[in-house]
């Protein structure tokens, strides 16, 4: 299946917005996973780029767990399949072959349809660039990561502001993208990451693009947002170079040699 990205993510909200004024009906919200059992279960996973002599393998035969309600910061050096590995826990990508269950479904054996679903209702996003849209107000841009859930204006604006209020943003509504400072634009991406209240919340590179005690902070709204009152079974998964992060992580998986190891 060719891979998706967050072109496709955010189409997917436009169209869904299209079909809810039309009349036609939501999908229902999908049973989240026991905690009895795996967050992620990935067994003999394999991906690469290219094909034949092209072909450039990712991971060969990965096989790990991440737990449920726990945060996973995956490591390794650049170039060794960080962000295929989230791609593929997202649904924004499939593997060659393998077995892929994330919050007890099974991926692998998901059309486009069904992968589209399993975003909108179980995972959020934050991306190391925030991806905010420059010409909708702060509060627009949290709600937009609504529009897929079809949850009708009053549901949509009393989750918008909560999350907002939960990353100190709460009087920033207003605003502009461009009229925030960097921290503040991840702030904005991890409230809309966490307005739908996902079970899974998937971070690459989050703190990337801001000095050390911003990124910090940032660090400290994701962690408080897998541990607050509104976040049971919530399972925070963080792409990342920063040893400080990893520290403050459940568990580290490290990506050597087209493998995951458990450090």
């Amino acid at each position: 299946m060719p891979r998706v990205g967050l072109g496709t993510v955010l189409r997917e909200g436009r169209e869904s917005l299209r079909e809810s004024r039309r009349g036609v009906p939501s999908p229902s919200p999908v049973e989240r996973v026991a905690m009895d059992e795996p967050a992620v279960l990935a067994e003999n996973l394999c991906a690469a780029y290219g094909e034949g002599d092209l072909r450039v393998p990712v991971l060969e035969n990965a096989s790990f767990t991440i737990r449920p309600g726990c945060v996973t910061a995956i490591m390794g050096p650049s170039g060794s399949g960080k962000t295929t590995l989230l791609s593929l826990l997202g649904a924004l990508d499939q593997p060659e072959s393998g077995r892929l269950l994330v919050d007890g479904e099974d991926l692998t054996s998901m059309g486009r349809a069904g992968l589209g679903q399993f975003r909108r209702y179980r995972i959020g996003f934050v991306f190391q660039s925030f991806n905010l849209l420059p010409t909708l107000t702060v509060r627009e841009n949290v709600e937009a990561g609504l529009d897929p859930l079809r949850l009708g204006r009053a549901k949509a604006r009393a989750y918008t502001d909560d999350a907002l209020a939960r990353v100190g943003l709460g009087d920033k509504g207003q605003r502009f993208p461009h009229e925030l400072s960097g921290g503040e634009q991840q702030r904005v991406a991890v409230a809309r990451a966490c307005a739908k209240q996902p079970p899974i919340l998937l971070a690459g590179e989050p703190t990337g693009n801001l000095d050390d005690d911003v990124g910090a902070q940032v660090m400290d709204l994701l962690l408080g947002a897998s541990a607050g009152k509104n976040s049971a079974q919530r399972t925070l998964v963080v792409v990342t170079h920063d040893p400080m992060i990893a520290e403050r992580a459940d568990d580290i998986l490290v990506l050597r040699n087209h493998h995951v190891y458990a450090d």
